[in-house]
């Protein structure tokens, strides 16, 4: 743990911060409305003012936090006002000078802070506005931080009328040295009303000259109908000579030179003086403060792009509505492939497109919905009157039409798919937190699919996240203990049923649970850091297993290699696939990569050059699942395929379905215009291999031919080693 440095200055701060009369046992009441903000406004659970004193902290506000006894040694305050703006500790357990810190180490520690310095009107470091969670947050973005920023202002204004009031009640200096350059307005009246001194900020309040106030009467300050009440204060005061037990109020207007009224905070002292009591008038324009105080409940409930509900807002509003029992449902939506948008036409652009999403959604949805922009490209919507899944799914499938339809920026004609996921209170959930993080889930599911898909929660998601989570966890060890393999899949002719190549997909031996097919831990490991680790060893094994398989009887065999998008991050996959080629003695033509639409969109110009090269030494590049996507025309002609791979979905409906039908015309005719190879996948009986035969479909594979198998039953099959290859 590295303990806070003792500041340079720490002598003049401490006694800066000794004019604010903070002990133990201090609480600044007025602070509250501050630290219940800062909760609402950033979703935290803790939100606290902190002062530093020379080896103790105290608490001037707090809430979400019980109280507790802490050293500065363990403050992460004390560390903040060590330096100037806005501390962020994103995950403190990862953190050098933290992740051992009691208050980190503890049962539901700090694992997410972010602090702002609070100054005195000398700029003197007191004390810091935190906000603190259990949880750990990447996402405190540069608004965040301003948005603290402007609440310690509030916080520093606040601790000023502090200062005042301790000041008040110790012995009192000149007026001019006491409060003659406060930012305060302060007034000075006897027991008889008459104005002793004020300061020019008084002055300028009320619209008068400095020279104007001495001898004026305080309730002219006032409108007539609140003189004799304030005069009955004074009056009263005066005879108890004291303000003990009398009813001051927090708020009066007052009465510019001008005529004008205003609101007022007052907060009002008293001392004696010569046997006589005096006064002190501490106020503050409430009208800015008000004003000040909306823009921040705006802030902390609105999405300022968009003018939607935010985040936070959009789960107090559920939260709202559960707690009433009432019926609803939550819709998470997601727009695919925004990312390449904003890269190609520029960031202005869009936001155009963001803002024309939120307006078609805010229109779509019911009266007492509540429409949110959630972060990035990711919107929600909350609608109670949605109440069943078939009713929720059309309602879902309407917001994805309504997003797919043009959108005109800038004279850019742009259009945007969007995926979505659905959950229903009562009948998923009955709490925010559960109901919309089942929502995620069917997200996930839905982009999953493919592009502007929904779909409805069912358990069976939860599931699925948990094994995803615990494969996760798994992986490092399943490549480090070589628990992968590769099983292969012929790849027929449909013209005369030889053998033409395989497709290498990995499968997973695991420990206790068995052979894992890859849809039990793919998602896990292509976002994961070992998609690039694993899809290299795929690579170098395929390579091996087809110059083997050539050198042994299928001297023609091609192999086809599926890619992991993490490969083209690194940056070194034409090195990597060339001394594969080397290192095995196979030529580039035995070798064809498999690109999705998913890899394509998600990344930069990187992929394209990368492509471009490998297929200038031969290595043919096959696009998958051909036909499910937006892009799959435009790749055609910006990407050097090789070969089409027609969509199982098409080939296994195309005898029912004229449209089915009409998809696998289409796109044998695009490739053959394109001058491409094609194959069908999911091929399953012998009329659908008939079928496409008679459609002039190149190759096929599928479980008519073979399901995917190890490499010796694959060699038994096709007697690769001991005889000539046979045919299918």
């Amino acid at each position: 743990m590295r303990c806070p440095v003792t500041l340079p200055n720490e002598s003049e701060r401490l006694s800066a911060l000794s004019e604010y009369g903070f002990d133990d046992e201090s609480l600044l009441p007025s602070l509250d409305p501050v630290v219940q903000i800062a909760i609402r406004m950033f979703g935290m659970p803790v939100a606290a003012v902190n002062m530093i004193g020379s080896d103790h902290v105290f608490f001037a506000a707090a809430t979400g936090i019980c109280e507790v006894d802490m050293g500065r040694d363990v403050s992460f305050c004390a560390h903040a006002i060590a330096q100037d703006g806005v501390m962020v500790v994103g995950d403190a357990s990862r953190d050098e000078r933290f992740h051992d810190n009691p208050l980190v180490t503890a049962p539901n520690g700090v694992r997410f802070y972010a602090g702002v310095p609070l100054l005195s009107v000398q700029g003197q470091p007191l004390g810091a506005l935190c906000v603190i969670d259990s949880q750990p947050h990447e996402d405190f973005s540069p608004q965040d931080r301003e948005r603290l920023v402007e609440l310690a202002r509030m916080a520093s204004d606040r601790l000023e009328l502090r200062r005042i009031e301790v000041a008040s009640s110790r012995t009192r200096p000149l007026f001019e040295e006491y409060a003659g350059t406060s930012p305060t307005p302060v007034v000075w009246f006897d027991c008889w009303g008459e104005i002793a001194a004020w300061n020019e900020a008084a002055a300028n309040l009320f619209g008068y000259d400095l020279a104007e106030g001495s001898g004026q009467a305080f309730e002219l300050l006032l409108p007539e109908p609140q003189r004799a009440a304030f005069r009955a204060l004074i009056n009263g005061a005066s005879d108890a000579t004291s303000l003990d037990g009398m009813a001051v109020p927090g708020e009066i207007a007052g009465l510019r030179k001008d005529g004008s009224e205003l609101s007022l905070g007052l907060t009002l002292f008293s001392w004696s003086e010569r046997g006589k009591l005096k006064f002190e008038a501490v106020l503050k324009d409430l009208t800015a403060q008000h004003q000040e105080e909306e823009a921040l409940r705006q802030l902390a409930s609105v999405d300022v792009l968009t003018g939607l509900a935010n985040r936070g807002q959009f789960y107090r509003r559920t939260e709202d509505i559960l707690v009433q029992s009432r019926p609803a449902a939550v819709l998470m939506i997601d727009l695919d492939g925004f990312k390449d948008v904003n890269d190609s036409l520029g960031h202005a652009v869009g936001d155009g497109i963001l803002r024309q999403v939120a307006q078609r959604l805010d229109r779509l949805a019911t009266a007492g919905a509540t429409v949110a922009r959630i972060g990035g490209d990711e919107f929600a919507i909350l609608e109670p009157n949605l109440l069943s899944p078939e009713h929720a799914m059309r309602f879902a499938q309407a917001v994805i039409a309504s997003i797919a339809e043009p959108i005109i920026i800038d004279a850019h004609e742009v259009r945007v798919a969007a995926s979505c996921g659905v959950a229903l209170a009562p009948l998923h959930a009955q709490e925010a937190l559960e109901l919309v993080g089942d929502a995620d889930l069917a997200l996930f599911k839905a982009k999953s699919s493919g592009r502007s898909h929904a779909f409805v929660f069912v358990p069976a998601l939860k599931m699925e996240a948990a094994a995803r989570h615990l494969y996760g966890m798994e992986l490092h060890r399943a490549v480090a203990n070589g628990e992968f393999l590769l099983f292969y899949q012929p790849q027929i002719s449909l013209r005369d049923g030889s053998l033409r190549g395989a497709e290498a997909l990995i499968r997973w031996q695991h420990p206790q649970r068995g052979l894992l097919s890859p849809a039990a831990f793919l998602p896990s490991l292509e976002g994961g850091p070992l998609a690039a680790i694993v899809g290299a060893w795929i690579l170098d094994e395929a390579c091996a297993q087809a110059a083997y398989w050539r050198r042994n009887g299928a001297p023609d065999l091609r192999m086809g290699v599926n890619l992991f998008g993490a490969q083209f991050r690194m940056g070194n996959l034409v090195t990597q696939v060339l001394e594969a080629l080397e290192r095995h003695g196979l030529p580039a033509e035995a070798l064809e990569l498999e690109i999705t639409e998913n890899i394509v969109l998600n990344h930069d110009d990187t992929v394209l050059s990368t492509l471009q090269s490998l297929r200038s030494y031969g290595v043919g590049i096959a696009f998958d699942d051909f036909g499910t996507g937006y892009a799959s025309l435009s790749l055609l002609k910006t990407y050097p395929l090789s070969r089409i791979k027609i969509d199982r979905t098409f080939v296994i409906g195309m005898l029912e379905t004229q449209q089915d039908l009409s998809v696998i015309r289409a796109i044998l005719d695009m490739a053959r215009s394109f001058d491409l190879e094609t194959i069908a996948e999911g091929i399953e009986t012998s009329a659908q291999r008939d079928r496409l035969r008679v459609e002039r479909c190149t190759e096929g594979q599928g479980y008519l031919f073979a399901k995917p198998m190890p490499s010796l039953q694959f060699e038994q099959l096709y007697e690769i080693g001991t005889r000539k290859v046979g045919s299918a």
